[in-house]
């Protein structure tokens, strides 16, 4: 069964122990090997993914297609990289006066 890719914008993603991933928000596509290599989700469940990020899930862990995309692989969670600052932890982006040498 073909389905178009513009099918696939606004189904679900549930995780293989059930749980809701978010809805995609986009396809990630090699143009040159003429297949898709990943599914965007723009707002993900905070129980899954550190603040809502958004994420790109690779189509490889994608098990079924049909009224929602499930998945047969998703990690438990997923954490921001140590050392990432966080929006509320973003430097000024000029020196304050103080700091300025």
């Amino acid at each position: 069964m073909l389905v178009e890719m513009t099918e696939y914008l606004g189904r679900q993603i549930y995780t293989p122990d059930g749980r809701l991933l978010g809805e995609v928000d986009n396809v990630i596509v090699d143009v040159d090997g003429a297949k898709i290599e990943g599914l965007y989700v723009d707002e993900t469940a905070a129980v899954l993914v550190e603040e809502s990020r958004p994420v790109s899930v690779p189509y490889r862990w994608v098990s079924a297609v049909n009224d929602v995309i499930l998945l047969k692989y998703f990690p438990q969670r997923v954490s921001l990289k140590k050392g990432m600052p966080r929006a509320e932890e973003e430097p000024d982006a000029e020196p304050t006066p103080t700091t300025a040498r």
